[in-house]
């Protein structure tokens, strides 16, 4: 009766022996018991695996990774299909009551794989970890250093990474394996010893791909500071040095809506010691961040995007940045440029700039950055805000360049800000077929001591300047110079028309004045008592030369003696002009250039009130003489 049972079993099975190669049926036999055994593992082991057991392994992994105390309060869930899984709801971490019991953070829920042959073999083994809703708090210490972590294995793999021959080497007992990490919903709090600030990071989502301590790490992290969401990728095959605060092979990017960076090469969190790669970085709008950052710039609201592209490296006490890109709104430079920090100074830019085509407004927005209040101020202390401890030094040069309405050529200037003072100079430049140099200067206490701006022009169209200024009335049309020297005691963002002094000295040589003929002057000053200037506006008033010199203060130009000189007559003016109102208050005269005509072209004094650009005319009798027919 067997053999007949037998018989037929193998009638059954002989057409699938048949219908495999021979060359699978082994491999097939194998793949049929290692399910059968899968799904057996998955069928017992509730049956086999205690959940206290698996609870306590994975506070024990915990405690040991973070040398901290892993206390757990819900009650575990285990799950065996498809993959075993342990989740944990209500993780406090800290440290030991002996030591401080100091909190590292919570876990609202943290959920891992574990080996299901490990736990039949009474281990405990997890990877695959995720974390719902942790609070983690950090502090960064006086060295620039993460305190990761108390005095767990994570911690002794930090302090016992080495480098060697361009790898990092871990001892084998000093290694584990991690796995990938998942964050979800996140909170991080960031103390920082060194500036006494507290940093915030909310809504917190991360992907971390770590399979073990001695390899490499990469992770997108996503936060939330200040309303902004910012996005870190990073990179490293060193990532134990990195945290360390030692060199490391780093690929970082920051990603938002206010700021894009990229860098390539090795980095330290630490110290700029050996810092090497290339950056990108772009903000698209500059005014938006500083908002943001809780910076503020005065006048900075001209520059709206600014963007860089360098390769970077380290130099002595410093950062160099070779091949320089610079870009500031519409304006493109390239460069050297350098920064420098030593202990107990204030950090310095310095360098130098080649603009195609540049507009000086937005770059000294750039660069006009607020000083410290004095240089009594101790920079150690770290009250000042970044950008109030900051030197510079650069050398600009460009083919052309815009300052407001006023447009040059082959540009050199510079910007210097030290201590609590800064200057901007052009030492050449060519202006309107002239050359022109300038010099503009701003002191003490984020500017608010004052500052004071002098401007030579010499041998320029003022034509051509008028006309491109749409300046009204009857202004000289001549070529000529100027000096210009003005200062103001109020801060140069504040200054006011009314708070500027000093003093201009204006000359030419031949020219036209429109809207002013001499001889219907004299005609309109024999019949009338006044009139408006416009009577008088038949010709323009040729002349040989002028001269003019006037005082600022108070909003109002004082002139003195302004002399025109025509080939005939000459027009000699002086008082007082009021900026705001356009409000004029001159006594003038006209008489005959040459003293010999005197007879042929007598003196005419006249007053000039009103307002520009018409104002009014009134003859002066001369005294001793008989008043002019009307």
């Amino acid at each position: 009766m067997s053999t007949s049972r037998h018989r037929r079993w193998r009638r059954k099975i002989g057409p699938v022996s048949r219908w495999l190669p021979a060359f699978a049926r082994l491999p097939t036999v194998f793949l049929l018991i290692a399910l059968a055994l899968f799904v057996a593992l998955r069928v017992a082991a509730p049956y086999l695996i205690s959940t206290g057991f698996v609870r306590s392994g994975i506070e024990d992994t915990l405690s040991k990774w973070t040398g901290y105390h892993a206390e757990i309060k819900g009650s575990p869930v285990l799950e065996f299909w498809p993959t075993p899984r342990i989740t944990l709801n209500q993780i406090t971490i800290r440290q030991p009551r002996e030591s401080g019991d100091k909190l590292l953070g919570s876990i609202e829920s943290l959920s891992a794989d574990f080996s299901l042959i490990d736990a039949l073999r009474s281990r405990t083994s997890f990877h695959e970890f995720h974390l719902v809703r942790p609070k983690l708090a950090l502090t960064r210490d006086e060295k620039g250093l993460i305190d990761w972590s108390y005095a767990g294995l994570l911690a002794r793999a930090i302090s016992g990474v080495r480098y060697e021959n361009g790898a990092e080497v871990l001892d084998p007992d000093l290694d584990a394996e991690i796995g990938a990490v998942t964050v979800e919903d996140g909170t991080l709090v960031v103390t920082d010893i060194k500036s006494a600030k507290t940093y915030h990071f909310d809504s917190v989502t991360a992907d971390i791909a770590w399979p073990r301590l001695s390899g490499a790490i990469s992770a997108v992290v996503i936060a939330r500071i200040n309303g902004e969401d910012l996005k870190v990728d990073f990179a490293s095959r060193q990532p134990l040095l990195a945290f360390a605060g030692r060199n490391a092979e780093t690929r970082t990017s920051l990603t938002s809506n206010l700021l894009t960076a990229h860098f390539r090469g090795i980095a330290s969190i630490a110290s700029l010691s050996a810092f090497s790669g290339n950056i990108t970085a772009s903000i698209p709008d500059v005014p938006a961040l500083l908002t943001w950052s809780g910076k503020s710039i005065p006048g900075i609201a001209t520059l709206k995007s600014a963007s860089l592209e360098s390769d970077i490296m380290s130099s002595g006490n410093g950062l160099r940045f070779n091949n320089l890109s610079l870009s500031l709104n519409e304006a493109s430079a390239t460069g050297v440029m350098d920064l420098f920090t030593q202990p107990g100074k204030r950090p310095k830019i310095g360098g130098t700039l080649a603009f195609d085509q540049m507009n000086l407004k937005p770059f000294l927005d750039a660069f006009a950055l607020r000083l410290a209040a004095g240089e009594a101020e101790d920079i150690s202390t770290g009250m000042s805000g970044p950008l109030r401890v900051l030197d510079v030094d650069v050398r600009l040069s460009a083919r052309r360049a815009q300052m407001g309405l006023f447009e040059l050529s082959d540009v050199g200037a510079s910007m210097i800000v030290t201590g609590g003072e800064a200057k901007f100079d052009i030492g050449d430049s060519q202006f309107e077929g002239g050359e022109m140099t300038a010099h503009l200067e701003a002191t003490q206490r984020d500017f608010d001591g004052g500052g004071k701006l002098q401007l030579s022009i010499r041998n320029a169209d003022f034509a051509a300047l008028a006309e491109r200024l749409q300046l009204k009335g009857p202004l000289p049309l001549a070529t000529g110079s100027l000096d210009l020297d003005l200062q103001s005691p109020k801060a140069i963002w504040t200054t006011g028309l009314a708070d500027v002094t000093g003093r201009l000295h204006f000359w030419t040589g031949e020219g036209t004045i429109p809207g002013i003929d001499a001889a219907a002057l004299r005609t309109q000053a024999a019949e009338k008592p006044f009139f408006p200037l416009s009577a008088a506006a038949g010709a323009a008033f040729a002349f040989n030369q002028l001269n003019l010199q006037a005082d600022f203060a108070n909003g109002s130009a004082e002139m003195h003696d302004a002399r025109i000189a025509g080939a005939t007559q000459t027009l000699t003016l002086s008082g007082v002009i009021t900026y705001q109102s356009n409000g004029l208050a001159l006594s003038g005269s006209l008489d005959a250039t040459d003293p010999a005509k005197a007879a042929e072209l007598p003196l005419l004094p006249f007053f000039i009130g009103g307002s520009w650009p018409n104002p009014v005319i009134s003859p002066v009798p001369l005294f001793g003489n008989t008043p002019q027919a009307q």
